[in-house]
């Protein structure tokens, strides 16, 4: 999820679990341990310039269920021997800390980017893919909270406002796994129409809502796409597009590292496309047809077949007001 979210869910989670006296010096925390994880970008970017190892890399070891909670006690034995408020209370403040770090990474699972939650284990990302990387619904809860419990300090009422956020935008998790569901009960129906009920697919909200969703499944020659609007296409059966993807020249390249690597990370969910420069691969869980947020030239063809290259990642184009105006059009076609 965006920095702003996971900075006001580490606020909200460390705040509730502290001592009310401490509940200032806990939003502060919380948000500084709520974005800790992110930060694995910094020393990746000065490890290597390869915009593959950039993108599949992140939200690894950071990120993992095994690594931040060694991380939390590390934080919290230092803290406890400078006796201070962790050292005053202890077990709320353990908890404090723990909790402000593990739910970055659960909820960046429930994006389609995910999350490795399970490093050192080389297992593909988590994706539960239910909410969009950026979605104010779920943000906005938790953003209130915090300033209540800011404003009100050690008032009860902090921590009613508190746990109102966080329950409320819990809530709202359980929203969109239950979207999800009505979605993918309609994408099988259609694609079991189609002759591809066993074909591998995914689904994902739409920018900024869990109303209009995109689901993508793959094919011997490609992937269609299909949308899905809870609000406007009720009682419609769901329709595919298909698009095509050299899947003969992906084959060929298997052993290209960055092919198997981004094969690793995007679950095979890629689109593959040969021009002059190379062997050209999209990310098909982030975009939408004709454009995807990263693609990348990985290979070129010589008398041998297909050669790595380093990787070069290809810009896009796509316009967010479009997309936006896209988005709306999406979940309200159709209605009057």
């Amino acid at each position: 999820m965006d920095s702003l979210t996971q900075i006001v869910l580490g606020a909200a989670v460390a705040a509730a679990a502290a001592p009310a006296r401490d509940r200032r010096a806990a939003l502060l925390a919380g948000a500084a341990l709520g974005t800790l994880p992110d930060l694995d970008s910094l020393p990746l970017m000065l490890l290597t310039d390869d915009p593959v190892a950039l993108m599949t890399l992140h939200r690894g070891v950071s990120h993992s269920l095994f690594v931040l909670p060694v991380l939390g006690c590390l934080l919290w034995w230092w803290f406890g021997r400078r006796n201070g408020r962790v050292a005053a209370s202890p077990h709320r403040w353990f908890w404090a800390i723990q909790m402000a770090l593990l739910t970055h990474p659960l909820l960046d699972a429930f994006t389609v980017y995910g999350a490795q939650l399970l490093r050192p284990l080389s297992t593909p990302p988590v994706m539960w893919s239910s909410l969009f990387i950026i979605d104010p619904m779920y943000t906005i809860w938790l953003l209130g909270a915090v300033v209540a419990a800011w404003s009100l300090r050690a008032r009860p009422a902090a921590q009613r406002a508190l746990v109102a956020g966080l329950v409320v935008s819990t809530g709202y998790i359980g929203w969109s796994l239950a979207a999800k569901a009505m979605v993918d009960h309609e994408a099988e129906l259609a694609l079991a129409a189609m002759g591809l009920g066993d074909a591998p697919r995914f689904s994902a909200p739409t920018p900024l809502n869990t109303v209009l969703w995109r689901v993508v499944a793959m094919t011997p020659s490609g992937y269609v796409e299909g949308h899905r609007s809870l609000w406007a296409d009720r009682g419609r059966p769901m329709v595919f597009t298909g698009y095509p993807s050299d899947t003969q020249a992906l084959r060929e390249a298997a052993t290209v590292p960055a092919v198997g690597r981004l094969a690793w990370f995007n679950h095979g969910f890629m689109r593959a496309r040969v021009d002059d420069d190379g062997l050209e691969l999209a990310d098909l869980r982030m975009g939408a047809e004709p454009d995807y947020f990263f693609r990348f030239v990985v290979a070129e063809r010589d008398a041998g077949g297909w050669r790595a290259i380093t990787p070069r990642q290809r810009e896009t184009g796509r316009d967010a007001g479009s997309l936006l105006d896209g988005t709306w059009r999406g979940i309200t076609r159709g209605m009057e």
